[in-house]
């Protein structure tokens, strides 16, 4: 089973987090224990700016299992796709397409996104299964 993993969830547990890093981490293991944990480029780099020196954050990540996966077309597309429709419903910009391509990465990818922000994805992302 494969779960993409935003940034909220990544940040949570690197920045202890002391309303949700305990909550995140849980669903981190509970996620590892059942398949592959998959980090988009969008989450990669939201993450990276917390860290001075990226060897620390890339040692973090491989010993919580976490492992980089690029973007391809067909991630594009959906992503693209989304974007054109909540802009064509009158969604503001307070969106940007990096939302919508960490939604169209694991809509893609295994169709599981470990997140906080469940209600965006929701909307957007119908089939896309929620953890928390």
């Amino acid at each position: 089973m494969v779960t993409a993993v935003d940034s909220s969830i990544l940040l949570d547990v690197l920045t202890d987090d002391p309303r949700h890093r305990a909550s995140s981490l849980a669903a981190l293991r509970d996620a590892r224990q059942v398949g592959t944990l998959l980090v988009c480029p969008v989450a990669w780099a939201e993450v990276r700016a917390f860290f001075v020196d990226p060897v620390v954050m890339h040692g973090a990540f491989a010993d919580a299992g976490l492992t980089f996966d690029p973007f391809d077309r067909e991630c594009a597309d959906v992503a693209g796709a989304m974007w054109r429709e909540y802009r064509s419903q009158g969604g503001k910009r307070t969106r940007l397409v990096a939302d919508f391509l960490i939604g169209a990465h694991a809509a893609v990818r295994g169709g599981r996104l470990l997140t906080r922000d469940r209600g965006f994805y929701r909307r957007y992302f119908t089939d896309l299964e929620l953890l928390d």
